[in-house]
């Protein structure tokens, strides 16, 4: 079955950098487009970065434009994001996603704490 399984937050400083990983398994990586989704308290989940299934084009939110890099590694069925410039606003519960035909799948989601 489908399986998507983060990892790699935890609690980094203002300025500082993490790398999320979302681990795939149970379906054909390479030709699936992948998303990284987040959730603060109290907010809705929105829409951080995705990739593309038909090139390799990326486009990212507003708001992680020019610190956040979405990337595949479809050797390793293994989906990241090097976040950089982190602020306390990243703070959130970060979520991997793939869509596959009709269906959709969350992995557990890896917390980032930004903070001094």
């Amino acid at each position: 079955q489908v399986q998507l399984v983060e990892s790699g937050g935890g609690l980094v400083q203002p300025g500082g950098s993490l790398r999320l990983s979302c681990a795939a398994s149970g379906f054909t990586f390479s030709s699936v487009a992948m998303r990284w989704y987040r959730q603060a308290p109290g907010k809705e989940r929105e829409l951080v970065a995705a990739t593309s299934s038909l090139d390799d084009s990326t486009s990212y939110a507003e708001s992680v434009k020019g610190r956040f890099i979405i990337s595949k590694d479809n050797a390793k069925n293994t989906l990241y994001l090097q976040m950089n410039s982190l602020k306390p606003e990243d703070t959130a519960l970060y979520y991997c996603y793939a869509r596959l035909g009709w269906s959709t799948y969350w992995g557990q989601g890896t917390q980032v704490t930004v903070s001094s």
